[in-house]
């Protein structure tokens, strides 16, 4: 389903697929603090895993984010059987390859990791460059993890033959059974999602979606913008280039009253929002915020604390769904986002209330 907004000369494309999921909930597995989850939950699912494979996948997959564009070109339904399927009828030496590094792809990472595989060895400038690579984007990658990812790619035919293993092995202890609770909530928050667009500015309709973000040019400037609902990602959004006119962004869609976790009683978003409100540091930053839009610097000015402790408590606030954030350039400036607030209450009453 196609849908244009002729104000802003882009046209809306729709997309569901639980691959798009299957590889997200390795990155909530593997890095679970990002996405505000408990690491001793995560770390029980990966034990389910035969060792061998936790290994590969532990050693990779932080490294490795949602291969959108991959999973883009899949036939429908582009589910997780549907994806391992593709993987498999590919040559073991260019299964990382293809689904990380498309063919068009210029960036000079993915052309480094191309090289390393055709050459079967890594040098000290590859180490270099994904060092200054992961430190500018703020990833917190040892040395050793590094060396242990490059590894990995001077060995293509071992990494090929053992990533199918470990993504088949982490399919059967979990993701087959999670796939059946999740897809029902993916295909009701895409219908409510075009709904939305339907009576919604495109720069609008993002901001609901992303709850709270308002996005800059690369969005809505972009001649194709491609949707996509998830389950995991919620409250985040993740955006994704495709080409040089083309975005995608993925969007949360799990019910507030629906805990991530299967089997979870409490709802981890109302777990999350309480936590974030017992701080006083972010309870004054909300105070802040509340009356103007303000950045890190300046919050951190009026905190009296360090740059780096006011955008972890903001993170958490983001996690949390209490903040707008706007994009301007590099910088992001934040504002308290009050609805977020009614929707906690009525989410703790209805918890309470619930038989």
């Amino acid at each position: 389903m196609t849908e244009s907004h002729p104000a802003s000369g882009t046209s809306l494309l729709w997309d569901i697929g639980s691959a798009y999921e299957f590889f997200l909930t390795l990155q909530v597995l593997h890095t679970p603090e990002r996405y505000g989850l408990r690491a001793s939950w995560a770390a029980g699912i990966r034990s389910r895993i035969p060792a061998a494979e936790r290994k590969l996948l532990e050693e990779v997959i932080p490294f490795i984010f949602v291969p959108a564009g991959w999973i883009r070109t899949l036939s429908a339904p582009r589910d997780a059987i549907s994806a391992l399927w593709a993987i498999r009828q590919t040559p073991p030496a260019e299964r990382l390859s293809k689904i990380i590094c498309p063919e068009e792809c210029n960036e000079p990472l993915f052309i480094t990791l191309k090289r390393i595989a055709e050459r079967r060895a890594w040098e000290k400038a590859d180490l270099e460059l994904l060092l200054s690579k992961y430190g500018e984007e703020g990833f917190r990658y040892s040395q050793k993890q590094i060396e242990d990812y490059l590894d990995w790619w001077a060995r293509p035919d071992e990494l090929g033959e053992g990533f199918l293993s470990a993504l088949q092995a982490y399919y059967q202890a979990f993701f087959e059974e999670e796939e059946k609770r999740l897809f029902p909530v993916l295909e009701a928050g895409l219908l409510n999602a075009q709904q939305l667009a339907a009576g919604l500015s495109l720069t609008d309709l993002l901001t609901e979606l992303s709850q709270g973000v308002h996005f800059g040019e690369s969005f809505t400037k972009a001649k194709e913008l491609v949707l996509v609902p998830t389950f995991w990602l919620t409250p985040l959004t993740l955006s994704v280039p495709l080409g040089e006119e083309a975005m995608m962004m993925m969007f949360g869609v799990r019910p507030t009253s629906m805990s991530a976790i299967p089997g979870e009683l409490v709802p981890d978003s109302l777990l999350r929002t309480l936590k974030a409100l017992a701080d006083s540091t972010r309870l004054k930053i909300l105070y802040y915020i509340a009356r103007e839009e303000l950045n890190p610097s300046e919050l951190s000015r009026r905190l009296h604390l360090r740059a780096p402790t006011v955008t972890h408590h903001l993170n958490e606030l983001r996690l949390a769904g209490l903040v707008n954030m706007t994009v301007k350039g590099q910088e992001k400036w934040y504002s308290a986002r009050r609805e977020a607030l009614q929707n906690t209450f009525s989410t703790l009453e209805t918890f309470l209330d619930n038989q």
